[in-house]
């Protein structure tokens, strides 16, 4: 099963963490199922930004971004060329190292 390196963030992981998750799992649900609790407002239905994370290490190895997430993703807090919608980002074989960005265009948090 691939590692999934986090990057540490002081409200979702101080420590940073690194996790497991089956290949063809997105990296929002990863998060999830290991207690990292990264905002999804749109329940994972790409239809928002708050799950926007950086993958710093392995973005080759992720589907590619379709147009629907690309075209949100312009709307991102912290846009970069790594930016992926997490909930969107399946997992392959490949390790990844991601950051989750310090800010969402969340004006108000969801308790998921």
């Amino acid at each position: 099963m691939p590692v999934i390196k986090i990057l540490p963030h002081a409200e979702y992981c101080p420590e940073g963490a690194e996790i497991t998750a089956p290949a063809g799992t997105s990296i929002c649900e990863a998060l999830l199922d290991n207690k990292i609790n990264i905002e999804h407002a749109c329940d994972m239905s790409c239809a928002c930004t708050t799950c926007h994370v950086i993958v710093r290490q392995g973005l080759e190895s992720l589907n590619d971004a379709e147009e629907e997430e690309e075209d949100l993703l312009d709307r991102a807090w912290g846009l970069t060329p790594q930016s992926r919608l997490s909930c969107q980002a399946i997992l392959a074989q490949k390790d990844l190292v991601v950051e989750i960005p310090k800010y969402t265009i969340n004006h108000a948090k969801e308790n998921h």
